[in-house]
C-alpha cells in the first residue's frame, strides 16, 4: 500500500498544512492511549508505601505490581505488533485499550496483593497491545512530508508522560486513596476509544499466518531477559541471573529457527539487516537506556547526595520533561528536512553533555544550577526521539509498519529496565555514591548512541520496499 495514506477520512477537505478533522480525531485518540499506557508504567512507582500499607504486604513483595506490568509489556509488544499486521491496527488498538480500561477498574476494586497484581498483568497486555502498534497507525494518519510532525507530537507525549508520571502520582495521592490512581483512567480510556472507533484508519493487512507458538517463544525469551538483567543489576546469587539470561539466548535462537523464511517474522531479524533500521534501534537502546538511568537515579542524586526535600526534588525534576514538550515537536519538523542521524546524533551529544554536567556540579549548587543542567538533558533527549522514530519507521516497508512500532516499543522497555537495573547496580557498588555512578554511565549510554546516530549519516536510505542486504524483497 502506498505510504502516503493521510487522505481526509470524513468531511471536507482540509488545508494542506493541516491533517483533515477525522485524521485530527484519530490522532488524539492514539495520544490519549498513549499517554494512559505510558503513564502508568511509572504511575504506580510512587504508590508502592501506600498501597503495601493498604493491602497488609510487605514493601519488597509489593515490588511486583510494577513488574508484572513492565513484564507483560516486554513480553507481549512484538506478537501484538504481529496481530495487528495480521488482523489490522486498529482492531489491535481497540482491543487493548478496552482490556486496559477494564484492568484498570479491576486494579481499582482489588483487595489483595495477588488480585492486584493479576490486574496488573490484564493492565500490561492492554497497553502492550496500544504501543505496539500507535506507531504503525501514525504512518497511515500522515502524509510522508509530513511524518516528523506526527512521531514528533508522539515522543511529546511519551516523553511528558514518562516524566511526569511521579507528580502526577503525587497530586493525586495527597487528594485520593491508592485505588482513584487506576480508576483515573477509566474516563480517560472510554473516550479515546470512543474517537478511536470511527475515526482511525484501516490499514492493509497480510495474509500470513500467526504462529502461537511463536508468540509464546518470543515472551518467555523477552520475560527471561529482562528478569535476568534485574538479577543481574542486584547481585543475586550468579547461577540465577546466568541461567536467566541463557534460557533467553536459548528461546531466541528457537524462535529465529522456527520463522526462517517468514514473510513478516515476529522477530524482525530481517529488517536488522537494513542497517539504518539497526543503527536506529542501537540508538533507541542506548537513549532509553540513559533516561532510565536519568530517571531512577536523579531523585536519589537530589535527596541523598545533595539534601533537597521530596516537594523540592519534584520540582528540579520539571525542566527536562518540560524541555522535551518544547523541543519535540520542533524536532519533528525538522526532521521532514534534515537527516535523523545528523539530529538524532546532535540531541544525543547534547544529553551525554547535560548528564555529565549534572556529575559535575559544585558540592552545593544553587537551584538555576540543577535547572539549567536538567533543561539541558531535556532539551537533548528532545531533540533525539522525534527524528529516531521518523527513522525507525520510514526505514521499514509500509506493509511491515507494526513490526518496527513492534521493535521501538520493546527497545524503550529493555533500555528503560536495563537503566533501572543498572541504577541498582550502582548503588550496590558505590553506595551513598551510587546515583552519581549511574549519571557517569548515562553519560556513556548517551554518548554511544550518539555516535550510533552518526553513523547513520553514511548509511543510504534507499527505498524502504526494496530488499535489505542479503535478503528477500519483503
Amino acid at each position: 500500500m502506498p505510504d502516503a495514506v493521510a487522505a481526509p477520512l470524513s468531511g471536507s477537505p482540509a488545508p494542506r498544512d493541516s491533517l483533515p478533522p477525522a485524521n485530527r480525531k484519530a490522532m488524539g485518540a492514539l495520544m490519549m492511549g498513549l499517554a494512559l499506557a505510558t503513564l502508568d508504567t511509572a504511575i504506580a512507582n510512587t504508590a508502592l508505601p501506600a498501597i503495601a500499607a493498604s493491602l497488609h504486604t510487605t514493601p519488597a513483595a509489593s515490588v511486583w505490581i510494577i513488574n508484572a506490568y513492565q513484564l507483560a509489556m516486554v513480553a507481549t509488544l512484538l506478537p501484538f505488533a504481529a496481530l495487528g499486521d495480521r488482523l489490522g491496527h486498529k482492531r489491535v488498538f481497540v482491543a487493548g485499550l478496552s482490556l486496559f480500561v477494564l484492568a484498570s477498574l479491576l486494579c481499582a476494586v482489588s483487595p489483595t496483593l495477588l488480585a492486584l497484581t493479576i490486574a496488573r498483568i490484564l493492565q500490561g497486555l492492554g497497553a502492550s497491545a496500544v504501543m505496539s502498534v500507535n506507531l504503525a497507525l501514525i504512518r497511515f494518519l500522515y502524509p510522508p512530508h509530513r511524518l516528523g510532525r506526527g512521531v514528533g507530537l508522539n515522543a511529546l507525549v511519551a516523553g511528558v508522560s514518562m516524566a511526569t508520571g511521579p507528580t502526577v502520582a503525587s497530586l493525586l495521592l495527597s487528594v485520593a486513596p491508592w485505588p482513584w490512581l487506576f480508576a483515573v483512567n477509566i474516563p480517560f480510556g472510554v473516550a479515546a476509544i470512543v474517537f478511536a472507533i470511527p475515526n482511525l484508519p484501516v490499514a492493509p493487512r497480510r495474509d500470513h499466518h500467526f504462529d502461537g507458538i511463536a508468540a509464546l517463544l518470543n515472551g518467555a525469551a523477552f520475560a527471561a531477559l529482562v528478569f535476568g538483567f534485574v538479577e543481574a543489576a542486584q547481585r543475586a546469587p550468579w547461577p540465577v541471573p546466568t541461567a536467566a539470561i541463557g534460557t533467553a539466548a536459548l528461546l531466541i535462537v528457537v524462535l529465529m529457527r522456527r520463522e526462517a523464511g517468514h514473510p513478516a517474522p515476529m522477530l524482525p531479524v530481517d529488517l536488522f539487516r537494513r542497517p539504518m533500521f539497526a543503527l536506529s534501534t542501537i540508538t533507541a537502546l542506548c537513549s532509553f537506556c540513559a533516561q532510565g538511568l536519568a530517571f531512577v537515579a536523579l531523585p536519589f542524586y537530589f535527596e541523598t547526595v545533595l539534601g533537597r526535600g521530596q516537594i523540592e526534588t519534584g520540582f528540579l525534576m520539571t525542566p527536562w520533561p518540560l524541555f522535551v514538550a518544547i523541543i519535540a515537536p520542533v524536532a519533528g519538523r525538522l526532521s521532514d528536512r534534515y537527516p535523523p542521524g545528523l539530529l538524532g546524533g546532535v540531541g544525543l551529544g547534547v544529553l551525554s553533555a547535560g548528564m555529565a554536567s549534572l556529575v559535575l556540579m559544585p558540592a552545593h549548587p544553587n537551584v538555576l544550577d540543577i535547572c539549567v543542567r536538567m533543561a539541558l538533558c531535556g532539551m537533548g533527549f528532545g531533540f533525539f526521539q522525534s527524528p529516531n522514530l521518523k527513522a525507525f519507521m520510514t526505514s521499514a516497508p509500509p506493509e511491515r509498519s507494526g513490526g518496527a512500532s513492534g521493535v521501538i516499543g520493546t527497545a524503550r522497555l529493555l533500555g528503560q529496565a536495563s537503566g533501572a537495573a543498572l541504577v541498582a547496580l550502582s548503588f550496590g557498588l558505590s553506595g551513598h555514591h551510587g546515583p552519581l555512578l549511574a549519571l557517569v554511565w548515562g553519560a556513556v549510554f548517551a554518548g554511544v548512541g550518539c555516535v550510533a546516530s552518526g553513523l547513520r549519516l553514511m548509511t543510504p536510505v534507499g527505498d524502504p520496499r526494496k530488499a535489505p542486504p542479503g535478503g528477500k524483497r519483503i
